[in-house]
């Protein structure tokens, strides 16, 4: 018991930052890469430094995409997306 003990902390530590650290980066992971493969055209979308668009074409070759902006039209890599950040554009109430 006492080689066990000694550990014991060890391993409490390991199991911690597992569940509350490693475990929703995994998760928060995995539900990205979901909404960068469901993204459609016609999606409107926010990126990760802030630019604002309209998902025009998808590249599956590459994991890219074409968006529209005001400026006119931009290719991204889908990882450049930010799913919090376009989700909110998406939940907001529709202008008229």
């Amino acid at each position: 018991m006492g080689d066990i003990g000694q550990f014991l902390p060890m391993i409490l530590i390991f199991a911690v930052a597992y569940f509350f650290m490693i475990r929703p980066q995994m998760k928060r992971q995995k539900d990205e890469k979901k909404f960068a493969q469901a993204l459609k055209k016609g999606d409107k979308i926010v990126t990760k430094s802030g630019l604002h668009g309209k998902v025009v074409d998808l590249n599956d070759k590459d994991f890219s995409c074409i968006i529209e902006t005001m400026a006119g039209r931009l290719k991204f890599d889908r990882s450049a997306i930010s799913m919090e950040m376009s989700s909110k554009l998406n939940a907001a109430p529709k202008e008229k």
